[in-house]
């Protein structure tokens, strides 16, 4: 269930002129007003943050520039002012306090101190808070010999990351994903062409981008274009969490402009390499408010990650990659035009520009409206497991499920003609009715274990006995 009291500390801005007055107010106080408002303000929400002395002196940074404008030297300003100051521009967020849902699952890096037939799992989760923001969360927990799922204590102390954007971009690469962001005419075209180089980091882009807007005059249409090549570029970074946090405390929370909006969906897979090295992999939606940019999200060990964008035809919401390579190619689930599933095939993981496939349309009256995946394939010794989503009247959301040749995924060659499940008498409440939902499953004990949201709200799970699931998508026959 959502969990209002799980908070995490944010910078709270204003505008320049409000952060002045404010400064000047706190700078105003007497010594002994400055010391009881810290010692309250320690007092309430030291035992709520890691170390919200940290915090405040972060924030304190970010509006560092503010003291120039005051009467105040930054020589006069004690430690105790710049605690102050910080903390009155931090706020709580309360990250789930509207909705907990999507879940994934996968097998998790730590399988120690587990009784046989245990396995730990990792659960990631769309969190959703305040001006309906979304995030991603994760909880760990062990599935037990008789399928009961334990979750381990979570963490109380939220963490962001640190961010690092020291990513390498291909210039090839980075004007193709623009150009399908933004029409360009010749003459701009060229002018970019000729300032980037074959391959420049996310500082020597800005210093290409001012120099763009310095040497020439650029219309309208142009600045937006230069304000879009500093979005797409945000847009790859890294991030990596303290190990002595919990991973229930770590929250990949909107850090950059392209996601600003909400982090929607993760599905995560737990990837194996072609020598046989494990990591795993999440495709999500980012969304800025306006435009949704499909990206990979990449780990060893839920503490170091990479994001990147997905560059392609498969710009739409619902990407789901399968756990190894087939035939030499990386494959993914995917939907092109927001109705159908499809199947695309890319040696580069980042790049699906072509070989895609139409693999299913809907079928069903419980999926006439639209048909999506709820996230990677499983591979089973009958064929790929992939569970569905369908839209059909009354916009209700039902879980379906396909088989796909092994050797071949374009091939369905078994489906359910009835739903796996449905949204029941419990479940059809919530933040948007009529819906079950999940971003990812995995086996344990021959059985299929199913993370699901309900209405959006909060997340339960399910669990179908494997033999019996492969028998009846046989028998449901091919397309």
């Amino acid at each position: 269930m959502p969990d209002s009291k799980r908070v995490l500390a944010r910078f709270f801005s204003v505008s320049e002129q409000r952060a002045i007055k404010i400064v000047n107010r706190i700078l105003g106080m007497d010594k002994q007003q400055k010391i009881d408002t810290l010692n309250k303000l320690l007092r309430n929400f030291s035992k709520r943050h890691r170390s919200v002395i940290g915090i405040w002196e972060r924030n304190h940074k970010r509006i560092a520039h503010i003291l120039q404008m005051t009467d105040a030297k930054e020589g006069d300003i004690s430690h105790k002012d710049k605690l102050l100051i910080g903390a009155h521009f931090t706020m709580e967020y309360s990250i789930e306090a509207a909705a907990f849902f999507n879940p994934s699952i996968v097998e998790s890096p730590d399988q120690t101190q587990l009784k046989d037939d245990e396995k730990r799992v990792v659960l990631s989760f769309r969190a959703i808070g305040e001006g309906h923001v979304s995030s991603i969360v994760f909880r760990s927990a062990v599935l037990d010999s008789n399928l009961d799922m334990h979750v381990e204590e979570v963490g109380h102390h939220l963490e962001k990351p640190r961010v690092f954007k020291s990513y390498r971009y291909r210039k090839s690469d980075f004007i193709e994903k623009l150009a399908q962001l933004h029409e360009m005419d010749k003459e701009m075209m060229g002018i970019i062409q000729a300032k980037l180089t074959d391959t420049f980091t996310y500082e020597e882009l800005r210093r290409y981008v001012n120099e763009i807007i310095q040497e020439n005059v650029l219309n309208p249409d142009s600045l937006t274009l230069m304000t879009q090549i500093m979005w797409l570029a945000s847009s790859h970074y890294d991030i990596t969490y303290s190990l002595d946090t919990a991973i229930s405390e770590r929250v990949i929370f909107p850090i950059v402009d392209t996601e600003k909006n909400g982090i929607e969906d993760a599905r995560f897979v737990r990837f194996t390499t072609e020598k046989d090295k494990v990591i795993y992999y999440a495709t999500y939606t980012a969304y800025d408010g306006f435009t949704i940019l499909p990206k990979l999200l990449s780990t060893r060990d839920f503490v170091h990650f990479k994001i990147q964008p997905i560059n392609g035809k498969i710009a739409n919401k619902g990407a789901a990659l399968f756990p190894r390579k087939i035939n030499g190619k990386y494959a993914m689930l995917c939907r092109v035009d927001g109705e159908n599933n499809y199947i695309a095939f890319s040696e580069d993981i980042n790049n699906w520009q072509q070989d895609i496939t139409l693999l299913k349309e809907p079928e069903y009256p419980w999926e006439f409206v639209q048909l999506g995946n709820c996230g990677s394939p499983i591979e089973t010794d009958k064929g790929w497991l992939v569970l569905t989503h369908g839209v059909g009247a009354m916009r209700e959301y039902t879980i379906g499920a396909i088989l796909l040749d092994i050797d071949d995924p374009t091939k369905v060659i078994g489906k359910l003609r009835e739903p796996l499940l449905s949204p029941n008498r419990e479940e059809r409440e919530g933040y948007v009715p009529n819906v079950v939902y999940s971003c990812g499953q995995m086996v344990h004990n021959e059985h299929l274990i199913i993370p699901y949201a309900m209405s959006d709200y909060a997340s339960t799970y399910a669990t179908v006995n494997m033999n019996e699931l492969l028998a009846a998508l046989m028998e449901g026959g091919a397309d």
